[in-house]
């Protein structure tokens, strides 16, 4: 199969292009590299600097050949920042979507697998797994624009005939066991990177944000998936949505505290975590932990790199492989 990965050199994208390859298809990566690398693939992949702000080169990417279904992860995904600018992020995400949502159906694409987020669910408070059938209610501007997008995908299904896949994970994380790819943001947010660089001295101390949450131990609880895992669920997801659209919640179904995670990697790395407490941030819920019977169930999809610590070891193994991160 013929397949086009938008933000595919990003961190789950990445990952994504990875499992696609060695399941032995073809893939194109489009990406901006705004916050992508391009050494984050195998220089072998067809590869096209795009911006799916631009509507034409959008177009013309999609349009050039025929492809058997579309991947599709650029997104701007920091919650925080969604607060702060919302109207950027409705632009950023819901136009670049739009943008190619219309490609697609412009030349008979009939597959779009779309990463969504647990973000959906980030309102009231909960204490059980997140089921597909919870109430929508964003707690950012970032979960309220991937909604919107996948408002999108339901009309595009229901009058084009453009079936999509939504997948809404919760936090991706860990590394390639064969160390291929990992995780670099510029700047990073993401807990367990910053824990790990924390604990190798690469950065200042921890600031752990919130320790007032109503949870076991006062910190948030998440659900930390593998990102292989993920790739792994984005690829059967693309065969389910021969002759209708899905939607899937992706997670582990175990949540971890932000000081469980601290723990883990003091327990992988054998070095103490330098941490110290700082304010909640605005738009961040004490429990996010999905529940994925539904795709287990329609797809076989069980995660392999379930416990924390695993999670966290390829993790680690990528980061002092890459001290630097990716080269470029």
């Amino acid at each position: 199969m013929r397949y086009l990965v938008t933000g595919g050199c990003g961190f789950v994208g990445s990952h994504a292009v990875l499992a696609l390859l060695d399941s032995g298809h073809e893939v194109v990566v489009l990406d901006n590299l705004s916050t992508g690398h391009r050494d984050a693939i195998p220089s072998s992949v067809e590869f096209h600097c795009v911006d799916l702000m631009d509507r034409q080169e959008t177009a013309d990417v999609v349009g050039r050949s025929r492809w058997d279904g579309v991947l599709h992860f650029a997104a701007l995904s920091l919650v925080g920042e969604s607060m702060v600018e919302p109207l950027f992020y409705f632009r950023r995400n819901y136009v670049t979507a739009l943008n190619l949502i219309e490609a697609c159906v412009a030349n008979g694409v009939n597959k779009l697998v779309f990463s969504s987020t647990a973000a959906l669910f980030g309102g009231p408070e909960r204490s059980k797994p997140i089921p597909e059938t919870a109430p929508i209610q964003p707690g950012s501007p970032y979960g309220e624009s991937k909604y919107m997008i996948e408002r999108v995908l339901y009309w595009a299904d229901e009058v084009h005939g453009l079936h999509s896949a939504c997948l809404r994970y919760f936090n991706a994380a860990g590394a390639d066991p064969m160390g291929r790819a990992g995780e670099d943001h510029r700047p990073e947010t993401h807990l367990i990177p910053l824990t790990i660089d924390a604990a190798l001295g690469r950065r200042p101390t921890l600031k752990l944000f919130g320790t007032d949450y109503p949870t076991r131990d006062g910190s948030c609880i998440r659900d930390y998936i593998h990102v292989t895992d993920l790739a792994d669920a984005h690829l059967r997801a693309l065969d389910q949505i021969h002759e209708q659209s899905v939607i899937y919640n992706i997670g582990n179904g175990e949540g971890y505290s932000n000081l469980e995670v601290i723990e883990a990697v003091e327990r992988v790395s054998g070095k103490k975590v330098p941490w110290e407490a700082a304010p909640r941030r605005q738009g961040d819920p004490a429990v996010l932990v999905a529940d994925s019977t539904t795709l287990q169930r329609e797809t076989g999809w069980t995660p392999h790199y379930a416990e924390l610590d695993r999670i966290v070891e390829t993790a680690i193994l990528w980061r002092e492989a890459h001290p630097d991160g990716y080269a470029e």
